[in-house]
């Protein structure tokens, strides 16, 4: 092996490493916060959701705003589908959606096209 082969090798490695780091790695959690009885937490939609985890607690009203700051068809729905939500995002809006999550656990929210994902993790009150 060539001293080229070997930097490309280890270049490829690299990138390998960054794209499985990118799609596998940490995510940044949002916790809700506690606005007179309600767990509110807010969202950005630009190209994904950020944060894209969010904790909350069971049996407390939820409100998480969805600021929407783009006007792509793939993030024009946001949808709960354990809650049975489907709820339109209008572009360059901020849309509330409220709900009161009864069983604990890990579910997902994505976008209608099934493109954007994110958690909703629901501990124990």
């Amino acid at each position: 092996m060539d001293t080229s082969q070997i930097v490309v090798t280890v270049v490829g490695l690299l990138l390998m490493g960054g794209v499985a780091w990118f799609f596998f790695g940490p995510r940044p959690q949002a916790a809700a916060d506690l606005v007179g009885g309600t767990q509110r937490l807010r969202v950005t939609v630009k190209g994904g959701y950020s944060p894209d985890t969010l904790v909350v607690r069971r049996g407390r009203p939820v409100r998480i705003e969805f600021d929407r700051q783009e006007s792509a068809s793939c993030s024009d729905t946001v949808v709960f589908g354990d809650f049975g939500i489907s709820q339109p995002l209008p572009a360059f809006k901020t849309t509330p959606v409220e709900f009161t999550p009864e069983k604990a656990g890990t579910f997902e929210f994505t976008c209608g096209m099934n493109m954007l994902r994110g958690r909703l993790v629901v501990e124990e009150a």
